[in-house]
């Protein structure tokens, strides 16, 4: 038989030869491209996890790839606080009567909201008008030329501070005393006898706002007139008196209101726990003082949050939490970046407060840049 073929059959065949190479040099190379990644994610893998892991590879020497963000390793002042809530407001409630005793009708009084200053009038009793006194002592007896005592000197003062000349604010009520005391009452409509009677004006420590009316006009002299706190917004906070030990007369915190704002405060008064036993759920009053009234805006009454410092690490080395990488078998590092390249330092971490978290290590110094996310 003769071994002899056709043009068109060898052709043929030579066109299958030269597809069936092509295919297999394609194939070559993705072959070649899978063993080249595959080396790669090994490599790096083995790189990673002897530097996390402390073992083979120095972590100090391995150049990784610079990170996308950066911070720095700052020496700052830590504190942990204690959130408690508490309650934004005027502060106690106290109420105003008319003298025990006392005849009469109510012919006036203020409207909710309104502000009485030192002089100001708190009530009208059959059209007298009744003012405001700026102190600590009731007005408990008649005082008159000759009366000496505390009492005294702090009618002195307030007449003084209202304007009226000729009166030496001491302890002894004078003849000057009494001629001061007859101006004053010829100015509130009154008979000008010299002479001050118990019921004449309400003593209160400063300015009040009349928080509600607990009278009318018309009603008798002898119920109740109305409730006033003071003029100033403050925070209340019961206390749980496992925290007790968080708060003094001047302890600062931060309170945040309701649509996320953070003003600051202070303690200005604690009270008497309402139980000396702790099972018994006892609570200890605590009020703090917003010194920005401003930043309060329009709020009257909120219930807020209040950040009590519960400890302080003073001059300690801190990063941005999210700059800390997670070791493989438990513990931390940071990528630091330097200008030959990044590496990982493995840290200490101490306290975490406000977004930061206390580091120590071989490596970490104040002003070191680390890296961290976007």
């Amino acid at each position: 038989m003769s071994s002899h073929r056709e043009p068109s059959t060898l052709a043929a065949e030579d066109g299958e030869d030269e597809a069936a190479r092509a295919y297999r040099r394609r194939r070559s190379r993705r072959v070649l491209v899978l063993l080249l990644a595959l080396v790669i994610i090994a490599t790096a893998g083995a790189v990673a996890t002897g530097l996390l892991s402390g073992g083979g590879t120095n972590p100090a020497s391995v150049v990784l790839t610079r990170p996308p963000a950066t911070a720095t390793v700052e020496e700052r002042t830590l504190t942990r606080t204690q959130t408690v809530g508490g309650d934004l407001g005027y502060g106690d409630l106290s109420a105003v009567q008319a003298p025990p005793g006392g005849r009469g009708m109510v012919t006036w009084l203020p409207d909710e909201g309104d502000v009485i200053k030192r002089g100001d009038t708190v009530y009208r009793l059959d059209q007298v008008k009744i003012p405001l006194l700026y102190g600590s002592i009731p007005l408990y007896r008649t005082l008159s030329v000759g009366s000496e005592g505390a009492d005294v000197r702090q009618l002195e003062r307030n007449l003084s501070a209202l304007g009226y000349t000729g009166v030496t604010v001491d302890d002894e009520y004078s003849s000057a005393t009494g001629y001061s005391v007859e101006e004053w009452q010829e100015d509130l409509g009154r008979a000008e006898t010299g002479v001050v009677k118990p019921g004449d004006a309400v003593v209160a420590s400063g300015p009040r706002r009349v928080a509600e009316l607990t009278g009318a006009p018309g009603a008798a002299a002898s119920r109740g007139l109305l409730k006033w706190t003071g003029t100033t917004r403050v925070v209340t906070v019961d206390l749980d008196t496992d925290y007790a030990d968080l708060v003094k007369p001047g302890t600062t915190a931060t309170v945040r209101l309701p649509d996320g704002v953070s003003v600051a405060a202070r303690v200005t008064d604690i009270g008497t726990p309402t139980s000396k036993k702790k099972d018994d759920g006892a609570t200890l009053p605590v009020e703090l003082t917003v010194t920005q009234q401003k930043k309060l805006g329009r709020y009257q009454a909120a219930k807020v949050d209040v950040d009590l410092a519960a400890e302080t690490h003073r001059g300690v080395l801190a990063v941005p939490v999210n700059a800390l990488v997670a070791r493989p078998g438990g513990g931390y590092a940071v990528t630091a970046v330097t200008a030959t390249g990044t590496r990982y330092l493995p840290v200490k971490t101490g306290m975490f407060a406000d977004s930061y978290v206390e580091v120590s290590g071989t490596g970490v110094v104040a002003g070191l840049t680390v890296g961290v996310p976007k």
